[in-house]
């Protein structure tokens, strides 16, 4: 019998097998024909501590025994105050208030939406968001307006605000920088940026010092900082935040993903006092009018603790930097590949002819060599990125990069 379920960002009509899975553990999934399929993308970047680790098993198990769920529109649980303060005392100063929503794409729209607020109840009303080449914030509207133009939102143009597009950063990035420096003279609400490394928009990676220096050209243009740390957060690049390693503090941060060490959905939006004193007020019109049925939800704030105290009591850092060497050291030793590249744990490169066109005819094929090698790698067009839970052994990251080497020989011609 057909499925009736519409899967995200899957053509049907290519026919390709999507496979069951019944269960998972550490760095592995398992499906219902009895295949182990190791997963080197973290399930679309969310795991980091391995499926179903078992405190944050527990942690879900628990909350849900006791409280599942209850609006959090003037009301308060005590998972959702224990996670708000730790975010508070982990994350850096001062990024001193949390909203909570249910997504990536959510986090970002209440960022925005926290940007135009702030101006607006100042009396300077302003309007216009910068954004950077190549970046994708989210599926949503206001995300899909500040992410790049293309085959992402083409079908959804009529709905999109228009934004000021910096070029990507190239070279020494003075591009970027000059171009950042004439649209602040504009006076712009904002600029939004992925940290250190765009992903969707093909794993593209820029140095710290051009993060630190788009900071420093906003602040001293009066421009708020947003720092969508959705995929970057949680140690991806090497740092608990891509921000640490540039020495930047934004005026607004988004996380999600590793937030509850992906194993249910939850996201922050953490800003400084002066964005929330600006909505607060005896005024209720002047408040952030932002909300959905199940914010703060109970069982994943509990989640989010436990992976917060994952992140306490065990040596998360170290894992990261030992994978990082190890992608290193594999990537390195990869022939016919092109632009073999390492940040942290996320390690890329393009095989192939082509520029990373998500629509590469070279993408479908891809994707069936991994899946015929029990591998989960999503390649985006020709560009095939490995991102894995942090706990992955050397055997399934050394049976990763066999299928990675084995595609660049097979498609080499192409």
């Amino acid at each position: 019998m057909t499925s009736p379920v519409w899967h995200p960002f899957t053509q049907h009509g290519l026919d390709e097998p999507i496979p069951v899975v019944t269960h998972s553990e550490g760095a592995a999934l398992f499906t219902a024909d009895g295949r182990r399929i190791i997963d080197a993308i973290s399930s679309w970047w969310v795991t980091t501590h391995g499926h179903r680790h078992p405190r944050i098993v527990a942690a879900i198990q628990a909350q849900a025994a006791v409280l599942d769920q209850i609006i959090f529109a003037g009301w308060t649980h005590e998972p959702a105050e224990t996670l708000a303060q730790r975010l508070v005392a982990m994350m850096p100063a001062p990024l001193a208030h949390v909203f909570f929503s249910d997504s990536g794409s959510t986090s970002v729209e209440v960022a925005l939406k926290m940007a135009l607020g702030y101006w607006l109840n100042r009396g300077e009303p302003r309007h216009r968001i910068l954004t950077l080449d190549h970046g994708y914030h989210g599926d949503t509207v206001g995300g899909m307006s500040v992410g790049a133009r293309g085959v992402y939102n083409q079908a959804y143009t009529p709905l999109l605000f228009d934004v000021g597009a910096l070029p990507f950063p190239a070279g020494h990035g003075q591009n970027t920088l000059d171009a950042l420096e004439a649209a602040c003279r504009e006076r712009p609400a904002a600029l939004i940026v992925e940290p250190l490394v765009l992903g969707a928009g093909g794993m593209l990676f820029y140095p710290p010092d051009l993060l630190a220096a788009m900071r420093n050209i906003c602040a001293a243009a009066g421009v708020l900082f947003i720092a969508d740390e959705v995929m970057t957060g949680w140690g991806r690049t090497g740092t608990l935040l891509a921000c640490d390693q540039a020495g930047v503090v934004p005026d607004i941060l988004c996380l999600s993903k590793g937030l509850t060490g992906g194993a249910i959905p939850l996201a922050v939006t953490m800003a400084t006092p002066e964005i929330f004193e600006a909505h607060r007020s005896t005024d209720k019109a002047k408040m952030l009018f932002h909300s959905s049925s199940y914010t703060a939800n109970p069982i994943a704030c509990a989640a989010a603790v436990a992976n917060l105290d994952i992140w306490r009591d065990e040596p998360v850092l170290e894992r990261i930097r030992t994978l990082g060497d190890r992608q290193r050291l594999r990537m390195a030793a990869l022939r016919d590949v092109h632009n073999p590249r390492v940040f942290g744990t996320i390690a890329a490169c393009e095989i192939g002819a082509g520029d990373g066109d998500y629509l590469a005819t070279i993408g479908p094929a891809l994707a069936a060599h991994f899946r015929e090698r029990d591998l989960l790698v999503r390649p985006m067009g020709n560009t095939v990125y490995v991102m894995p839970p942090y706990c992955i052994d050397t055997g399934d990251l050394d049976a990763i990069y066999l299928g990675i080497a084995a595609a660049a020989e097979r498609f080499r011609a192409r």
